[in-house]
Protein backbone atom coordinates (compact mmCIF):
# COMPACT_ATOMS: atom_id res chain seq x y z
CA UNK A 1 0.00 0.00 0.00
CA UNK A 2 1.27 3.46 -0.89
CA UNK A 3 1.84 5.86 1.97
CA UNK A 4 3.48 9.21 2.70
CA UNK A 5 5.27 7.52 5.62
CA UNK A 6 6.99 10.15 7.80
CA UNK A 7 6.95 12.91 5.18
CA UNK A 8 5.35 16.08 6.52
CA UNK A 9 2.75 18.17 4.67
CA UNK A 10 3.98 21.45 6.20
CA UNK A 11 6.09 22.73 3.26
CA UNK A 12 3.36 22.03 0.72
CA UNK A 13 0.51 23.54 2.73
CA UNK A 14 2.69 26.59 3.49
CA UNK A 15 3.39 26.99 -0.23
CA UNK A 16 -0.35 27.08 -0.99
CA UNK A 17 -0.81 30.07 1.33
CA UNK A 18 2.34 31.72 -0.03
CA UNK A 19 1.19 31.39 -3.66
CA UNK A 20 -2.33 32.59 -2.83
CA UNK A 21 -0.91 35.65 -1.07
CA UNK A 22 1.36 36.52 -4.02
CA UNK A 23 -1.47 36.06 -6.53
CA UNK A 24 -3.52 38.54 -4.52
CA UNK A 25 -0.52 40.89 -4.23
CA UNK A 26 -0.07 40.86 -8.01
CA UNK A 27 -3.67 41.79 -8.84
CA UNK A 28 -4.11 45.25 -10.43
CA UNK A 29 -6.31 46.38 -7.52
CA UNK A 30 -3.39 45.75 -5.13
CA UNK A 31 -0.08 46.07 -7.03
CA UNK A 32 -0.52 47.09 -10.69
CA UNK A 33 1.77 45.81 -13.47
CA UNK A 34 2.63 42.53 -11.75
CA UNK A 35 1.48 40.04 -14.38
CA UNK A 36 4.58 37.87 -13.93
CA UNK A 37 3.94 37.55 -10.19
CA UNK A 38 0.31 36.53 -10.79
CA UNK A 39 1.01 33.98 -13.52
CA UNK A 40 3.93 32.25 -11.84
CA UNK A 41 2.25 32.06 -8.45
CA UNK A 42 -1.07 31.07 -10.05
CA UNK A 43 0.66 28.10 -11.68
CA UNK A 44 2.41 27.37 -8.37
CA UNK A 45 -0.94 27.43 -6.57
CA UNK A 46 -2.44 24.88 -8.98
CA UNK A 47 0.63 22.61 -8.75
CA UNK A 48 0.70 22.74 -4.95
CA UNK A 49 -3.05 22.11 -4.72
CA UNK A 50 -2.59 19.00 -6.88
CA UNK A 51 0.37 17.89 -4.77
CA UNK A 52 -1.50 18.40 -1.49
CA UNK A 53 -4.45 16.45 -2.93
CA UNK A 54 -2.18 13.52 -3.76
CA UNK A 55 -0.49 13.81 -0.35
CA UNK A 56 -3.95 13.83 1.27
CA UNK A 57 -5.06 10.68 -0.60
CA UNK A 58 -2.04 8.68 0.58
CA UNK A 59 -2.01 10.02 4.16
CA UNK A 60 -3.38 8.39 7.29
CA UNK A 61 -6.41 9.91 9.04
CA UNK A 62 -4.30 11.92 11.49
CA UNK A 63 -2.40 13.66 8.69
CA UNK A 64 -5.61 14.17 6.70
CA UNK A 65 -7.21 15.98 9.63
CA UNK A 66 -4.09 18.09 10.02
CA UNK A 67 -4.10 19.03 6.32
CA UNK A 68 -7.83 19.92 6.42
CA UNK A 69 -7.31 22.03 9.54
CA UNK A 70 -4.42 23.94 7.97
CA UNK A 71 -6.31 24.51 4.71
CA UNK A 72 -9.41 25.74 6.56
CA UNK A 73 -7.30 28.22 8.53
CA UNK A 74 -5.64 29.38 5.29
CA UNK A 75 -9.00 29.94 3.55
CA UNK A 76 -10.40 31.92 6.48
CA UNK A 77 -7.20 33.94 6.73
CA UNK A 78 -7.10 34.75 2.99
CA UNK A 79 -10.76 35.83 3.05
CA UNK A 80 -9.99 38.16 5.97
CA UNK A 81 -6.94 39.61 4.17
CA UNK A 82 -8.97 40.27 1.01
CA UNK A 83 -11.77 41.97 2.96
CA UNK A 84 -9.43 44.11 5.06
CA UNK A 85 -7.37 45.11 2.01
CA UNK A 86 -10.37 46.15 -0.08
CA UNK A 87 -12.38 47.81 2.69
CA UNK A 88 -9.68 49.54 4.74
CA UNK A 89 -7.06 50.60 2.20
CA UNK A 90 -8.20 52.88 -0.61
CA UNK A 91 -5.02 53.29 -2.72
CA UNK A 92 -2.88 50.68 -4.46
CA UNK A 93 0.18 52.02 -2.62
CA UNK A 94 -1.36 51.28 0.77
CA UNK A 95 -2.75 47.95 -0.43
CA UNK A 96 0.66 47.00 -1.85
CA UNK A 97 2.31 47.83 1.46
CA UNK A 98 -0.20 45.86 3.56
CA UNK A 99 -0.37 42.77 1.34
CA UNK A 100 3.36 43.01 0.58
CA UNK A 101 4.24 42.77 4.27
CA UNK A 102 1.97 39.74 4.68
CA UNK A 103 3.40 38.18 1.50
CA UNK A 104 6.92 38.64 2.89
CA UNK A 105 5.95 36.88 6.12
CA UNK A 106 4.32 33.93 4.35
CA UNK A 107 7.06 33.66 1.75
CA UNK A 108 9.57 33.36 4.58
CA UNK A 109 7.20 30.80 6.14
CA UNK A 110 7.22 28.78 2.93
CA UNK A 111 11.00 28.75 2.76
CA UNK A 112 11.45 27.93 6.44
CA UNK A 113 8.69 25.30 6.67
CA UNK A 114 11.23 22.55 5.89
CA UNK A 115 12.87 23.47 9.22
CA UNK A 116 10.58 20.89 10.84
CA UNK A 117 12.18 18.29 8.59
CA UNK A 118 15.67 19.76 8.98
CA UNK A 119 15.41 19.29 12.75
CA UNK A 120 14.60 15.60 12.15
CA UNK A 121 17.55 15.31 9.72
CA UNK A 122 19.99 16.63 12.33
CA UNK A 123 18.51 14.49 15.11
CA UNK A 124 18.44 11.22 13.12
CA UNK A 125 21.46 11.99 10.87
CA UNK A 126 19.26 10.87 7.98
CA UNK A 127 17.88 12.69 4.93
CA UNK A 128 15.36 9.94 4.18
CA UNK A 129 12.35 12.23 4.74
CA UNK A 130 13.87 15.43 3.37
CA UNK A 131 13.10 15.47 -0.36
CA UNK A 132 16.18 16.60 -2.29
CA UNK A 133 14.10 18.08 -5.11
CA UNK A 134 12.13 20.28 -2.69
CA UNK A 135 15.36 21.68 -1.24
CA UNK A 136 16.92 22.16 -4.67
CA UNK A 137 13.90 23.93 -6.12
CA UNK A 138 13.46 26.09 -3.01
CA UNK A 139 17.03 27.26 -3.57
CA UNK A 140 16.61 27.79 -7.33
CA UNK A 141 13.25 29.52 -6.84
CA UNK A 142 14.83 31.93 -4.37
CA UNK A 143 17.70 32.72 -6.73
CA UNK A 144 15.38 33.44 -9.69
CA UNK A 145 13.09 35.69 -7.63
CA UNK A 146 16.08 37.56 -6.18
CA UNK A 147 17.26 38.31 -9.72
CA UNK A 148 13.73 39.46 -10.67
CA UNK A 149 13.50 41.63 -7.55
CA UNK A 150 16.84 43.26 -8.29
CA UNK A 151 15.81 44.02 -11.88
CA UNK A 152 12.48 45.61 -10.87
CA UNK A 153 13.69 46.52 -7.39
CA UNK A 154 10.68 45.20 -5.53
CA UNK A 155 11.74 45.03 -1.89
CA UNK A 156 8.70 42.88 -1.06
CA UNK A 157 10.02 40.20 -3.41
CA UNK A 158 13.71 40.67 -2.55
CA UNK A 159 13.61 40.23 1.25
CA UNK A 160 11.83 36.87 1.54
CA UNK A 161 13.49 35.35 -1.51
CA UNK A 162 16.95 36.40 -0.33
CA UNK A 163 16.22 34.59 2.93
CA UNK A 164 14.71 31.72 0.92
CA UNK A 165 17.89 31.37 -1.09
CA UNK A 166 19.87 31.07 2.15
CA UNK A 167 17.35 28.58 3.58
CA UNK A 168 17.52 26.46 0.42
CA UNK A 169 21.32 26.54 0.52
CA UNK A 170 21.33 25.37 4.16
CA UNK A 171 18.96 22.53 3.22
CA UNK A 172 21.23 21.45 0.36
CA UNK A 173 24.28 21.55 2.64
CA UNK A 174 22.43 19.44 5.23
CA UNK A 175 21.42 16.99 2.53
CA UNK A 176 25.01 16.63 1.30
CA UNK A 177 26.32 16.35 4.87
CA UNK A 178 23.92 13.63 6.06
CA UNK A 179 23.35 11.73 2.80
CA UNK A 180 26.12 9.20 3.53
CA UNK A 181 24.87 8.45 7.05
CA UNK A 182 21.30 7.81 5.87
CA UNK A 183 20.11 4.22 6.29
CA UNK A 184 17.88 3.52 3.30
CA UNK A 185 15.20 0.81 3.43
CA UNK A 186 15.18 -1.92 0.82
CA UNK A 187 12.08 -0.25 -0.69
CA UNK A 188 14.06 2.96 -1.12
CA UNK A 189 16.84 1.13 -2.95
CA UNK A 190 14.60 -1.04 -5.14
CA UNK A 191 14.05 1.43 -8.00
CA UNK A 192 17.79 2.05 -8.34
CA UNK A 193 18.51 -1.70 -8.36
CA UNK A 194 15.79 -2.32 -10.94
CA UNK A 195 17.26 0.33 -13.21
CA UNK A 196 20.70 -1.24 -12.90
CA UNK A 197 19.35 -4.72 -13.67
CA UNK A 198 17.42 -3.52 -16.69
CA UNK A 199 20.54 -1.86 -18.07
CA UNK A 200 22.54 -5.12 -17.88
Amino acid sequence: MKSVEEFKPDPYVATILNCAMWVFYGLPIVHPDSLLIITINGVGLVIEAAFVTIFFIFSNNKKRKRICFYLLIEIIFMAAVVLITLLVFQTTQKRSMFVGILAIVFNIGMYTSPLTVMRMVIKTKSVKYMPFTLSLFNFLNGVVWVIYALLKFDINVLIPNGLGTLSGLVQLILYAWFYRTTKWDEDDKAPAQQVQLSEI
